[in-house]
């Protein structure tokens, strides 16, 4: 059975597509970050900023920040530990040292929606843009959960732009002055890789 050309580079690209490395020069670019960040924690110590998209298993990573924060407080039990987060106004170059707790996580791209700088909040999108990257997020572990509140987004994140459980890595709460049910609506999220 003969295949024409055409035919094996659309099915090659599709393969290459479902496993994550659809565009070579991406996949090789986050390659080489990847290594960058995890020689430069190795050999110089813990970074300042983690780019959330370095991670295999960026659930792994925060669950061993919950368990750094749950062993530094005495009688805190790591089931009753959950993820809070504040996002800064702070880009990755303006950090010079981390966080008493917690860390702080950058590359985290909006999809759905805008994000207003000076008042750190959602917006609306501006037309015509598809993804706008938010400021360094602090997130860290408390052992009180908040109220409900119509000021706070629980936004999903995801490692790809396929959003499935399989993507889904954890909720960052954002700040809104709408109610968070028309950020629902729109089916906004927070994606590590735009790709």
């Amino acid at each position: 059975m003969k295949f024409s050309i055409f035919y094996l580079k659309y099915i090659l690209f599709l393969s290459l597509d479902l496993l994550g490395i659809g565009h070579s020069r991406f996949w090789f670019t986050d390659l080489l970050e990847r290594n960058e960040q995890f020689h430069s924690w190795l050999f110089e110590g813990r970074p300042h900023c983690f780019w959330m998209t370095g991670f295999f298993n960026p659930q792994g990573f925060l669950t061993a920040m919950r368990q750094e924060i749950t062993r530094a407080h005495k009688g805190w039990a790591l089931d009753t530990v959950i993820l809070d987060n504040e996002v800064t106004r702070l880009v990755k170059e303006d950090i010079h040292s981390g966080p008493n707790e917690g860390v702080y996580v950058y590359g985290l791209f909006l999809d759905g929606a805008g994000w207003d700088r000076r008042n750190a909040r959602l917006i609306e999108p501006t037309p015509k843009v598809l993804y706008t990257l938010i400021p360094v997020a602090h997130v860290f572990a408390t052992n009180m959960e908040k109220p409900k509140s119509n000021t706070l987004y629980e936004c999903p994140v995801y490692k790809k732009p396929r959003r499935t459980d399989l993507t889904y890595i954890f909720p960052l709460l954002l700040k809104t002055n709408k109610d968070p049910a028309h950020w629902i609506l729109r089916g906004v999220g927070l994606l590590c890789d735009t790709k």
